[in-house]
């Protein structure tokens, strides 16, 4: 789970570091599958039994928070570079 939080944020570093909107949107979109990534390990480990569903569900909420947040972002670079 550390690395795939770690690569959330180096990506989104990264992204935007390459001065093309259609490379930070390839970047950001990684992002969002490492935040997919740590959904799905909070998960097992609730199905594992190493944690309860009561422990997760903060980190849950803020995995769907910055997942919210990287999709409008990915949105509004779009319309600005007009995209689709």
């Amino acid at each position: 789970m550390s690395r795939a939080a770690t690569s959330v944020a180096s990506n989104i570093a990264e992204g935007q570091s390459r001065g093309s909107a259609k490379d930070f949107i390839r970047f950001l979109y990684i992002s969002n599958g490492s935040v997919a990534e740590i959904q799905t390990q909070l998960i097992l480990c609730v199905e594992y039994g190493y944690l309860m569903q009561e422990d997760i569900d903060v980190a849950m909420d803020l995995a769907i928070q910055i997942a919210k947040m990287l999709n409008s972002l990915i949105k509004t670079i779009k319309i600005r570079n007009g995209m689709k």
